[in-house]
């Protein structure tokens, strides 16, 4: 049983600073009181949770999942605390992250980035990655993706209703002119990237779905490369509105075929079942659905 929550400040201490000394010059401890405190730590719980050598320090398989879970119960007892003493809770400790590439470059990025400057005592640690990720394993607090994930272990929460459309840059269209239906694109240089495929499934405004593979010239297994060469007006591209709503505001890109787009695929952000929220991912939540709620 732990009876002393000091021993687990720290212990996180002792791994943020990557040595005993280091964590004693930072929480102002003798390195001896230090040690003790680990050693009482090993010995409640068990288990060795730090590997020592003279050249570097480690954290043992135990440790890792000591060190995981103590941070977060480390932020849940300094923010009642802080409840308790000033009535307000404050966002602190680090958060961890991941959206898929075009979304987090256009809207997560942004909001970390405004975050941390509000809330002194937040950290971020951002991963963008268009792979499914598997939130437990790889210790993240929140996901921002977008489509509805058949995971039901998650709590699932939509931002903003969201689905694939066409676009082209002004200068494409210039030359190679304006597709007035689904048919047409057959004739136009299409960019396809992986995750959107190379047959367009549209849906019209009577609910009527076509098929359509136009002739792709230039094929990447990057969404962001796509998006550039669409910019670069190489062809047209079948890209998320989020994604590419800031460069339809500013007149890089055209909305083509304005009546026929994907499915539904919302925004939505997921966090794991069964436990307190922590006010940074509630924060964060909220945060991204003021960024969105205009799209």
């Amino acid at each position: 049983m732990l009876d002393d929550i000091n021993e687990l400040r720290t212990f996180v201490s002792i791994v943020r600073a990557g040595s005993l000394s280091a964590a004693g010059r930072e929480i102002g401890l003798a390195l001896s009181v230090v040690s003790k405190r680990l050693a009482s730590l090993e010995r409640r719980t068990g288990a060795r949770l730090l590997a020592r050598s003279t050249r570097r320090l480690a954290m043992t398989e135990e440790g890792q999942t000591l060190y995981e879970r103590a941070q977060r119960i480390l932020v849940e007892v300094e923010e009642a605390e802080e409840a308790l003493t000033h009535g307000r809770v404050e966002p602190q400790g680090l958060l961890h992250v991941s959206a898929t590439m075009a979304l987090g470059r256009v809207h997560v990025s942004p909001v970390c980035r405004d975050l941390v400057r509000v809330h002194p005592k937040l950290s971020i640690d951002l991963v963008l990655t268009d792979r499914l990720v598997n939130m437990i394993d790889e210790g993240l607090d929140v996901v921002v993706r977008i489509g509805a994930p058949k995971d039901s272990g998650l709590v699932l929460r939509k931002l903003a209703d969201n689905c694939r459309i066409l676009v082209g840059a002004p200068d494409y269209l210039g030359r190679r002119g304006m597709p007035m239906l689904p048919s047409d694109l057959e004739d136009h240089d299409c960019l396809h990237y992986r995750g959107a495929g190379t047959m367009w499934r549209l849906t019209g405004p009577g609910g009527d779905t076509v098929e359509v593979q136009g002739t792709s010239r230039l094929r990447c297994d990057s969404g962001e490369v796509a998006h550039d060469w669409a910019l670069a007006g190489c062809g047209l591209i079948m890209k998320s509105r989020v994604d590419v709503e800031p460069d339809l505001r500013a007149g890089r890109l055209v909305h083509v075929l304005p009546e026929w787009r994907s499915e539904p695929a919302p925004v939505c952000v997921l966090f794991p079942s069964g436990r307190l929220l922590p006010t940074r991912v509630r924060v964060f939540v909220d945060a991204m659905a003021d960024r969105l709620r205009g799209i």
